[in-house]
């Protein structure tokens, strides 16, 4: 018994022994760490980062489900046009006398067909579809696919090429659809797919993340063009135009428009169209014919730290107002040159791109309020919104017409720069483009229309009244900033 109870007293002395050696060894390295920490010699317990490790995913997120929702909405668009091959092509509507006297007899040669193809995402189960302008502007005829291999025919409901949107329709029902997603909640990192048809390869998706916001990349060109694109790594290339750009709950967030590139495939970046801009421009189509667009009339910039301390402006943040149109909604709301816009309504202004999306989604008539900074204090304004006629009402299907015949916009030109330029009223050209026929003609963004026919004109509604009644030949007097006078003959259909 003696012995049992030395031997017990042994065992118990040699646990309390190791446990004690075992702490005092195990517990001298967190001592050492937490004398370290103290002294600064380490910036972060390593507690910290293993608790922040475990809470990152272990595998890459599952898209089969999104990808499967997805590929049967998005569809293979082919269109055909015709290449003219007469000399006188790019000047449309010329009558033959002054083609003539122009250029000569003319001479006549057999129409090429030209085919191009892109994508499209069905919008609704009646065979809406939304795509890019530059898909199907000026197509003789546009051949939908389905991703099960249905051809359809479809018509042109109405383009946008201020955004790059077009809305076309084939007759059929109950087509699969995707919803329309938020594209203000996506945010920089999310995860998205990018659904289309690449190089005539049907039915492709890529995935990549949100790589920016409001990025404006000057594609579209014009002073009334509205980008503020998203960007994104999802691999993008030829065909894919007028796509999808899905995110992760299978919502419609962006259609997209465009790479980066200097070869023409993709090398990292592309570009989507919100969203948010796609609805304005959609319903405005099926509710007008034509995109209502609510103009602020002011031009703005970006700008850095360091130039808004030289401004005094003690914010960088927002778009910086360069020069205010005269007879604008900004004028009238008290807008000035050297102003930076900080907000409109309840949304923040960062850049200039967010500015012209946020007004962009307005119709002529809405009033916003304007929050700017002025003398390095918050102010605020409200501003109602006019049409590019400068007009509160919205635009009709003739002034549409005019536009997009002449290939350009109008706005008026301030007091101040007809002053210096020593001529007593004008009409400012802006937005011309390349097909349209001003641009054919040689008239350059910034020219400034005085007599049309020896008619003269001082605002953008008086240049639409005189257009209205005109046909044949007619012509065109002006001056360019620079001082310039230059005079343009077209003829008008």
């Amino acid at each position: 018994m003696k012995r049992f109870w030395s031997l017990f007293f042994a065992a118990i002395l040699g646990s309390i022994i190791t446990l004690g050696l075992n702490h005092y060894f195990f517990s001298k390295p967190n001592q050492s760490s937490k004398t370290l920490i103290q002294s600064g010699e380490l910036t972060a317990p390593p507690a910290t980062l293993a608790r922040y490790m475990t809470q990152l995913p272990t595998t890459l997120p599952d898209f089969t489900l999104v990808a499967e929702m997805t590929v049967n909405s998005v569809v293979h668009i082919r269109t055909s046009y015709e290449r003219k091959s007469s000399v006188y092509d790019d000047y449309f509507g010329l009558p033959d006398p002054f083609r003539e006297f122009f250029f000569g007899p003319r001479r006549r040669e057999p129409s090429q067909a030209i085919v191009a193809t892109g994508s499209g995402v069905i919008i609704s189960q009646d065979g809406y579809i939304i795509t890019n302008n530059h898909v199907v502007a000026e197509a003789n005829t546009v051949e939908v696919t389905l991703n099960d291999n249905r051809v359809f025919e479809a018509r042109i409901i109405g383009t946008d090429p201020t955004t790059d949107l077009a809305l076309i329709k084939i007759e059929h029902e109950g087509l699969p659809f995707l919803p329309f997603g938020d594209s203000d909640d996506a945010r920089v990192g999310e995860w998205v797919l990018a659904v289309g048809n690449p190089f005539n390869l049907t039915s492709t998706v890529t995935a990549g993340i949100i790589s920016a916001k409001g990025r404006n990349i000057n594609i579209l060109g014009g002073d009334t063009a509205i980008e503020s694109f998203i960007q994104t790594d999802a691999a993008v290339n030829r065909g894919n135009s007028g796509g999808a750009l899905v995110n992760t709950h299978g919502e419609l967030i962006g259609i997209n428009a465009a790479i980066a590139s200097q070869t023409g495939s993709f090398t990292g970046y592309s570009f989507a169209i919100p969203s948010n801009i796609a609805k304005k421009v959609l319903t405005d189509l099926l509710e007008y014919g034509q995109v209502q667009r609510g103009m602020l009339g002011v031009q703005i910039v970006e700008i850095n730290s360091r130039q808004a301390e030289e401004l005094g402006l003690g914010v960088f943040r927002g778009a910086y107002v360069t020069r205010v149109e005269s007879g604008s909604a900004g004028e009238n709301a008290g807008l000035k040159e050297g102003d930076l816009i900080v907000g409109v309504d309840n949304t923040a202004i960062r850049n200039p791109s967010e500015l012209v999306e946020t007004v962009g989604r307005k119709r002529p008539g809405d009033e916003v309020l304007v929050k700017y900074i002025r003398d390095g204090r918050e102010r605020e304004t409200r501003a109602r919104l006019r049409n590019v006629y400068g007009e509160y009402s919205v635009v009709t299907a003739d002034q549409n017409a005019n536009t997009e015949r002449l290939g350009a916009s109008f706005e008026a030109v301030p007091a101040g720069e007809l002053s210096q330029l020593n001529i007593s009223q004008g009409v400012r050209v802006v937005n011309v483009t390349r097909n349209g026929l001003f641009g054919s003609a040689g008239i350059r963004n910034g020219f400034i229309i005085t007599q049309v026919d020896r008619q003269p004109v001082g605002n953008p509604q008086e240049l639409a009244r005189v257009l209205s009644g005109k046909s044949g030949g007619i012509l065109v007097e002006g001056i360019y900033p620079n001082g310039q006078r230059a005079y343009y003959g077209m003829g008008i259909k």
